[in-house]
């Protein structure tokens, strides 16, 4: 059982990646040294960190076992050197699909142990005018059920991107002190819905949310929103990054975790 902090710093990276794997991690180690140079002891990845490819399938070619493969070794060795909990964001895992992948979050303890894993099981559709995705083409949507892991704030639940907009899936992991979400929401839809959905989530569960994500325009045309955020309990924005790599950080604190559930027990009140 990991014993719990009264004061614990998490920080969400933001990237803008590239279709070239070396580079991308590159960028990832800048960010996290930098990240926990500042205090983080949580460090949490965008969505898609290792690659932002040219066609839905190129992210097959990075696929790697559970395990074993540069992507994973990047990251425990990460969370090793820098002794921090570090939620890999997304990495391609193998699926029974040849022509398909699992969406995966893996997190890693400060001893580079893997001690979580969440496959992405709401896939992203959209279309409008010109712009158009459909997640389903190179993912096949996960089967495990709903993910958390004890890190020293407390129970934390993994989520990924599109999860955010499906409240029933948060409500799932029970209580919280943490959820996390990294992710790469569009330009257009996280213009329109990626701060209030974060904050409604922050919200109803009493939580902080940590939400690392792309932000900029890509190599293969692609713009992302980023405002890679971090919100209290009350639904308060912490630090956030509008746009361009970087990171924002904060404390996880069990004070305000109590005091907002003591003066508001919404979650005692549930009835359903």
């Amino acid at each position: 059982m990991t014993a719990l902090k009264q004061i614990f710093k998490v920080a969400a990276i933001q990237t803008v990646s590239t279709t070239d794997l070396t580079v991308n991690l590159e960028q990832a180690a800048v960010l996290i040294k930098k990240a926990a140079q500042a205090g983080a002891e949580l460090i949490a990845l965008p969505e898609y960190f290792c690659i932002m490819g040219r066609h839905d399938r190129d992210k097959l070619a990075l696929r790697e076992s559970l395990g074993q493969g540069p992507i994973q070794e990047f990251l425990a060795e990460q969370a090793r050197q820098y002794g921090v909990w570090l939620v890999g964001g997304t990495i391609p895992l193998e699926s029974p699909d040849d022509n398909r992948i699992y969406n995966s979050s893996l997190v890693f303890d400060p001893s580079g142990t893997r001690v979580a894993r969440y496959d992405k099981i709401h896939l992203f559709g959209f279309k409008k005018g010109t712009e158009s995705y459909d997640e389903t083409i190179s993912i096949r949507p996960g089967e495990n059920t709903p993910q958390l892991f004890d890190a020293p704030c407390g129970k934390t639940g993994l989520s990924i991107c599109y999860d955010l907009r499906f409240p029933e899936f948060y409500r799932a992991l029970g209580e919280l002190s943490l959820i996390i979400v990294p992710a790469a929401f569009t330009y257009t839809t996280g213009s329109a819905h990626w701060e209030i959905l974060l904050r409604a989530r922050a919200i109803e569960n009493q939580c902080y949310v940590l939400a690392p994500a792309q932000g900029g325009k890509h190599e293969n045309g692609r713009r992302t929103w980023g405002h890679s955020i971090l919100i209290d309990p009350w639904g308060d924005i912490m630090d956030v990054c509008p746009e361009g790599p970087g990171f924002v950080i904060g404390a996880v604190d069990q004070q305000r975790l109590q005091d907002v559930r003591l003066s508001l027990p919404a979650l005692k009140h549930r009835t359903m």
